[in-house]
C-alpha cells in the first residue's frame, strides 16, 4: 500500500479517524490520571524516597523564594493531563493561525494560493 491510497483511504473514513484520534487522546488522559492518583501515585513515590506524604504538605503554600513563574510550573507539574491538554489546544490554535495567515490578503494577492497554480 502506497503513501497515497492510505491517505485517500483515511480520507474517506475522516470520521472514523477522528473518533478514533479523540478516543485515544481520551484513554491517555485516563492513563495519566490513574498513573497519578492511582495506588502508585505521587504518596507512594514520595514514601518510597523518604518525603511527607502529600496530606502533610498540603497546606504549606510555596516558599516566597521560589517566584510565581516556578509556584505555576510546580502547579503544572503536579496536575495530571496538564501538558496534554496544552499541547492539544496549542496544536488547534497553530492550526487555525496558520490557516487565518494563509487567506490573509496583503495588497492585491493571497499568501496562500490556489492549488492548481502550476498546472496552468
Amino acid at each position: 500500500m502506497n503513501l497515497v491510497s492510505l491517505i485517500d483511504f483515511l480520507r474517506d473514513r475522516l470520521g472514523l479517524v477522528i473518533k478514533l484520534s479523540l478516543g485515544l487522546l481520551a484513554a491517555l488522559c485516563a492513563y495519566d490520571i490513574y498513573r497519578v492518583y492511582g495506588p502508585h501515585g505521587h504518596d507512594a513515590a514520595a514514601a518510597a524516597h523518604g518525603a511527607a506524604p502529600a496530606e502533610a504538605t498540603a497546606g504549606h503554600a510555596p516558599a516566597a523564594s521560589h517566584g510565581f513563574l516556578q509556584s505555576l510550573y510546580h502547579i503544572a507539574e503536579t496536575q495530571p493531563v496538564f501538558w496534554a491538554l496544552f499541547g492539544f489546544v496549542a496544536c488547534v490554535i497553530i492550526v487555525y493561525v496558520s490557516k487565518w495567515y494563509g487567506h490573509l490578503k496583503i495588497g492585491n494577492t493571497e499568501i496562500m494560493t490556489r492549488e492548481d497554480y502550476y498546472n496552468e
